[in-house]
């Protein structure tokens, strides 16, 4: 791979950062490979209808007892492997006192995972292993590409700048996650409980899909992205002045801020709906993936914006939408 892109190993990279990539990589293979069959698993349980003929009913429910177990058995390595650094990153939180994105998380998990084991062990009730295999799935998906993004750093003044404005953006987008995170987890349980009161049999359905949208991904990865496209740029062609360097360093902060808040956007309009019981866990971690795979595609652009501008003989002046 090109030296430049966030995927390629950093020259220079420590053994324990080296371990720690490959151990995520393994996570979100291994993630990945039991959402694939889990979901194929919990296909039985999305043709169920009580209009049924009974004898067709009765042969889909015993079809639907054994996948739930073969999902069981599937999710549990997710559960033990897959989501370890969740479970390390909550009760270090945790300990200190402290809520960060992982405690929402690690409830989320929770909140889907042990109904889904009492209801498979009691053979009747809905289990959710296909959105706890996918929400860890897309989860460890984003964060690989945060930490792909967080090594990819080059050396020189120019990078140095670049790391600087990051330290400077960084303290007002964990701010934001971190009230995001605590306003998110409050409105769960309260909607959770509201659901409990008059429709229990959806609450914890509606209470899971809300704790898997209160994950901050897509707000975690808004700076470290615009910042890795930052770096990228520089590599694959450095800066000419220190005009251009302070042209990137605007552009970076720009995209930086319009990845943190339409993230926000993005969550604000799709909590509404999963209060009120429109969005399924599955759907809402599908959104989480898609918010974060829209953040690192918008940092992408800044890096392609880049290198078009210098192509055609300069950078200076090039605004968001490419115009000069």
């Amino acid at each position: 791979m090109r030296a430049f892109s966030i995927f390629s190993t950093p020259q220079g990279l420590g053994d324990a950062a080296r371990l720690e990539r490959r151990h995520m990589l393994a996570r979100m293979g291994l993630g990945w490979l039991a959402m694939m069959q889990v979901m194929m698993f919990a296909f039985p349980g999305y043709l169920r209808s009580d209009a049924m003929a009974p004898d067709n009913l009765a042969t889909l429910d015993q079809a639907i007892f054994l996948m739930n177990w073969i999902s069981l058995v599937l999710t549990v390595p997710v559960m033990l492997y897959c989501a370890w650094p969740v479970w390390g990153g909550a009760l270090r939180s945790l300990a200190r006192g402290r809520i960060n994105m992982d405690v929402p998380v690690a409830l989320g998990i929770v909140a889907a995972f042990l109904p889904s084991a009492h209801t498979t062990w009691a053979g009747r009730g809905e289990v959710y292993f296909d959105s706890v295999t996918m929400f860890v799935a897309f989860l460890l998906t984003a964060r690989y590409l945060e930490l792909c993004a967080r090594q990819s750093i080059g050396a020189g003044g120019a990078h140095q700048l670049i790391e600087r404005l990051r330290d400077s953006i960084s303290v007002r987008a964990n701010q934001v996650a971190f009230w995001f995170v605590v306003v998110q987890l409050a409105l769960a349980f309260i909607v959770g409980a509201v659901w409990y009161a008059y429709m229990p049999e959806h609450a914890i359905g509606v209470m899971v899909a809300l704790l898997v949208m209160s994950c901050p991904c897509a707000m975690a990865m808004a700076v470290p992205t615009a910042v890795a496209a930052a770096h990228a740029s520089l590599s694959a062609a450095p800066a000419g002045s220190d005009a251009d360097v302070q042209e990137l360093a605007r552009q970076t902060a720009a995209v930086a801020r319009q990845n943190l808040y339409g993230a926000v956007a993005w969550h604000l309009l799709m909590t509404p709906l999963a209060a009120i019981g429109w969005v399924a866990p599955w759907l809402a971690a599908v959104t989480m993936l898609v918010s974060s795979l829209a953040v690192a595609g918008n940092s992408w652009k800044l890096y392609r914006r880049r290198n078009r501008a210098l192509a055609v003989g300069g950078w200076q002046g090039v605004g968001l939408n490419g115009s000069m």
